[in-house]
C-alpha cells in the first residue's frame, strides 16, 4: 500500500511509519517541518518514505499528493496537555483538529484516484469525565470543551463518506510509550517523590503504543472495520493503581500525592486532562477480533520501562 500520514513525526506517527516501512509499504509523510521529518526518517534508512510539506488548515498543492494513496491516517492535532488553556490556545486545539481534518477530507474528495480508507484520530475526551460511569463506543458524548472538540473533529471526518470512502474513527486513550504522558510521570518517581495526581480516584484509560499501532494496521487492512472504535486497553485503572504500578516497575515508592491545586496552577482549565478521567471500554474493538498484546497495565509498563 501507499499510505499518507499526518502527525507522522509524533509519538504514535513515528512508530507507525517505522512499522509500515518495515512491512514494505510506501509512506507519504505530510508535515509542517520537512527538515525535522528528514531527521526522524533519514532517506538512507527510510527509502520508501516520501516527505511532503503541508499547511494543515489551508488548502494547497499538497492536497494533490493524496491522489494515488490507498489510505490516509490523520493523526495531526495540537497537544492538549501542554500549557494553560487560554482562549487562543483552545482555538488552536480546535482548529488543528476540525480544520485540519476538513482539509484532508477536501483533498480526498477531489482526488481522481481516491484512497479506500481514512483512519481519523479522535479521543476518549468525547465522553466527558466521570468517576462512576462506564463508556463504550455507543455512549453519548459529554459537553465539556474536549467533548465539543471531539464532536467537531469527528463530524468533519464523517464527510469523507460522501466521497464513498471507508471511515474508521479511533478514539485514543492515554498512549503509553517512550515519550508522551509517561515521560512526564517518571521523573518524580526517579527522585523518590512519585505519587498519584489529584484525588487518585479518577479513571485512567490507556493503551500500549504497540497495540495502538497494531489496531491502526488492522483498520487499514480489514475492510469490514467501519465507524468508531475505542483505542484503549480493556482494563482501565484508577490513578492510585497507575501510580502504585509505576512505582513497582521503577522500584520506587508511590507515596507523595500531587495536589490538584498544583496542577490547576500550572495548567488552568487544561488540568481536566489529568485530574478527571473516564472509564472507557473497547467493546467494538474487541468485537472486531483485535487481540491485545498488552491488555493489562503491569506487563505494559514493564515492557516500556525495562
Amino acid at each position: 500500500m501507499k499510505v499518507a500520514i499526518t502527525g507522522a513525526t509524533g509519538l504514535v506517527g513515528s512508530r507507525l511509519v517505522e512499522r509500515l516501512h518495515k512491512e514494505g509499504h510506501q509512506v507519504l509523510v505530510l508535515t509542517r517541518n520537512p527538515n525535522f521529518a528528514q531527521k526522524v526518517f533519514p532517506p538512507a534508512n527510510f527509502p520508501n518514505v516520501e516527505i511532503v510539506t503541508y499547511t494543515p488548515t489551508t488548502s494547497g498543492a499538497w492536497q494533490d499528493a493524496i491522489a494515488g494513496c490507498e489510505a490516509v491516517v490523520n493523526l495531526a492535532g495540537e497537544p492538549i496537555g501542554e500549557g494553560r488553556w487560554t482562549a487562543e490556545r483552545k482555538q488552536e486545539i480546535l482548529n488543528s483538529r476540525q480544520l485540519g481534518t476538513q482539509k484532508i477530507v477536501e483533498a480526498i474528495a477531489k482526488a481522481n484516484l481516491k484512497p479506500q480508507v481514512l483512519i481519523n484520530t479522535s479521543a476518549i475526551g468525547y465522553y466527558g469525565t466521570s468517576e462512576t460511569a462506564t463508556f463504550d463506543e455507543a455512549s453519548v458524548s459529554g459537553n465539556d470543551f474536549l467533548a465539543q472538540v471531539c464532536q467537531a473533529w469527528e463530524a468533519e471526518a464523517s464527510k469523507v463518506k460522501e466521497a464513498g470512502v471507508r471511515l474508521v474513527i479511533l478514539r485514543f486513550g492515554i498512549v503509553l510509550g517512550n515519550g508522551g504522558a509517561l515521560a512526564k510521570m517518571i521523573p518524580p518517581f526517579q527522585l523518590f517523590a512519585g505519587g498519584p495526581i489529584g484525588s487518585g480516584r479518577q479513571w485512567f484509560s490507556w493503551i500500549h503504543i504497540d497495540d495502538l499501532v497494531n489496531l491502526i494496521l488492522q483498520a487499514l487492512s480489514q475492510s469490514d472495520m467501519e465507524g468508531v472504535y475505542n483505542a484503549t486497553a480493556p482494563s482501565p485503572v484508577r490513578m492510585n493503581d497507575l501510580s502504585q504500578t509505576l512505582g513497582q516497575v521503577l522500584h520506587r515508592p508511590s507515596w507523595l500525592p500531587v495536589p490538584a491545586f498544583a496542577i490547576e496552577a500550572l495548567l488552568g482549565d487544561g488540568a481536566i486532562v489529568v485530574l478527571e478521567g473516564q472509564q472507557v471500554l473497547p467493546k467494538r474493538t474487541l468485537e472486531s477480533g483485535f487481540a491485545y498484546e498488552y491488555p493489562n497495565l503491569l506487563p505494559a509498563l514493564q515492557q516500556i520501562l525495562r
